[in-house]
């Protein structure tokens, strides 16, 4: 079972698990007096927080600034201690050590009462949905023994803890540095008729196997074989929740794509016919399918999660700077990496005082929020009582991780032309593909002059259409594109997202968008898998991949023949025909 020991900076951590360690017989031998002998031949009092101070960084500043890990084991089973720093600078740390975490012991200083962060670490381990909580009021030894002392700070801390659900199992008095009620019973508090804290953790309930929920994959890589007329195409990742078998009919979320499970690989060994939660492996699909890595893996007889591109969330900033409103930020959530905004933030709590603001303009670091995030493209997710592992979410602002929390509830998604708005045909692309003889797609043209570009788009267009295709073409003037450019990615995704209905409908869409840059090409390879991009003239390109460059229309006829070889090209890999 996995613990988290969290608390304000100085209140006891380190030396309660160092004594944990030492009173459950979980050292090294001879660890407990190697560290004696040092503090001895240093002239330096021994602490039992000596024996997890690990870093040179804690060493000097007498501070825990890492999640560290240690085990103990009692007659009924073994654990995994994280011990989270309690330093306020540090509470990213915290965090990550606590969302690992079954169950959490949180230490109070009898002496020095609540503080800041004993308030805000019991609103972060709500936050993340632990609900097996112990109190340890600590340094009993401090005040000597004092029952009053001791029912204040439970009385001042149930106060806080209701306010934010979260119910303690129980409080234990302790004083750690001498053992008081850690294993067995103190004499020195007769008052207190509890259980010592080996007794109550024992008694925490262990996690239920994830076997039995929903099955969910996220894809976090596409392996792709070629030697000795291999053709595999493997999905790999690991298994978040459920199980799942060979044979089982599967979609991929948010594109709705459907297969079934060919073979189950793994690295160097027999291939497997099921695989469960918590292992990692490789899938083959029965129908081969452009899968991007991101796509979260669902077996289509069970519940789904949800998709959308608006959320609410509940959210803790860790920033340097606020949070705010149309900045661009990078959403991580399982193996997906979707560009969000804050589209509002319907209150802010103060962490510490539980003092509530609605509607501020911002988050400020250390604020607690409730708030809407607005993504550029659907992702699939579930709400944190359905599914923790794929509710949880990280906020990276530049390169640095600034902010994390749950999906509480899908909104609605405000774009005119959102898939999620309407109700869905049950008659799928590839059923469209087939009847129509010709693989959809979004043909992209670009370049300069524009003028050449929308004559080589419209060819293209009647070539296909003289050839029985269904095709469309919708192009961007240079007076539209004009005031495209003064929101030109929330434009784009607008665009997109009318293009994705004419591809969803079976059609080759073509359109001619002008000056097109390498972040623009990445936008739209993130909406769209099947998508030729052909460029004309001058262009503003430095790392994006061309499918078909002219420098300028010199042979129409043989130009037409270029590109439909290419699409021809383009349709066979992908199992098509046109």
């Amino acid at each position: 079972m996995n613990l988290v020991i969290v608390g304000h900076v100085d209140h006891g951590k380190s030396t309660f698990i160092g004594r944990l360690l030492a009173d459950t017989g979980s050292l090294p031998d001879g660890k407990l007096e190697q560290v004696k002998a040092v503090c001895e031949k240093n002239a330096k009092p021994f602490e039992y927080a000596f024996l997890l101070d690990a870093l040179k960084d804690e060493q000097s500043q007498g501070i825990t600034i890492d999640a560290a890990r240690c085990f103990f084991k009692t007659s009924q089973r073994h654990y995994i201690v994280i011990d989270a720093p309690g330093h306020v600078e540090f509470l990213k740390n915290m965090i990550t050590g606590a969302a690992r975490a079954e169950a959490a012991l949180l230490l109070i200083d009898a002496k020095e009462g609540v503080q800041e962060n004993s308030r805000r670490h019991g609103y972060m381990l709500s936050l993340l949905g632990i609900k097996q909580v112990l109190v340890l009021v600590n340094k009993m030894d401090l005040v000597g023994y004092n029952e009053v002392t001791f029912n204040t700070v439970k009385t001042h801390y149930s106060e806080f803890l209701k306010e934010i659900s979260i119910d303690p199992i129980a409080y234990i008095p302790i004083a750690a540095f001498h053992g008081d009620n850690l294993v067995t019973l103190s004499s020195k508090m007769p008052w207190y008729q509890g259980k010592a804290v080996i007794q109550e953790i024992d008694a925490f309930k262990k996690e239920a196997e994830k076997t039995h929920k929903p099955f969910r994959f996220p894809v976090q890589d596409v392996y792709k074989f070629t030697e000795h007329a291999d053709d595999r195409r493997i999905l790999s990742g690991q298994i978040y929740s459920g199980s799942v078998s060979v044979g089982d009919d599967v979609v991929f979320l948010p594109s709705q794509k459907q297969s079934a499970i060919r073979s189950i690989e793994e690295f160097n060994k027999a291939p497997s016919s099921q695989k469960k939660a918590g292992q990692h492996a490789g899938f083959t699909l029965k129908t081969q399918l452009y899968v991007k890595p991101g796509e979260l893996m669902c077996k289509v007889s069970e519940p789904l999660p949800l998709c959308g591109k608006t959320m609410k969330v509940n959210l803790f900033w860790l920033g340097k700077t606020p949070m705010m409103k149309n900045k661009k930020y990078k959403l991580k959530l399982a193996s997906s990496r979707e560009t969000v905004y804050l589209k509002e933030v319907l209150s802010v709590l103060d962490a510490s005082t539980l003092e509530k603001k609605d509607h501020p303009t911002q988050i400020n670091r250390l604020d607690v929020a409730q708030c809407i995030l607005q993504l550029i493209k659907p992702l699939a997710f579930d709400t944190t009582d359905q599914e923790e592992s794929t509710s949880r979410f990280v906020i990276v602002d530049g390169h640095d991780i600034a902010g994390g929390g749950i999906v509480t509830e899908a909104l609605k998604d405000d774009s005119l032309f959102s898939v999620h708005s309407f109700e869905k045909s049950d008659i799928k692309p590839i059923q469209r593909a087939k009847r129509f003889n010709q693989h959809p797609m979004l043909i992209v043209l670009t370049g300069n002059p524009s003028s050449e570009t929308v004559l080589l788009s419209k060819t293209l267009e009647k070539t296909l259409f003289n050839a029985d295709k269904n095709v469309y073409y919708l192009g961007l003037s240079a007076q539209s594109n004009a005031s495209f450019s003064e929101d030109r990615q929330d434009r784009l995704s607008r665009f997109l997202e009318m293009a994705h209905f004419f591809v969803q409908s079976g059609a080759i869409f073509i359109t001619s968008i002008p000056d097109l840059d390498d972040k623009d090409v990445k936008f739209i390879q993130d909406h769209h898998d099947h998508f030729l991009l052909i460029s004309l003239g001058s262009c503003f390109f430095r790392y994006t991949h061309v499918d078909f460059h002219l420098d300028q229309i010199t042979n129409l006829p043989q130009h037409m023949a270029d590109i439909l070889a290419l699409i021809q090209s383009r349709s066979q890999r992908e199992d098509f025909n046109i």
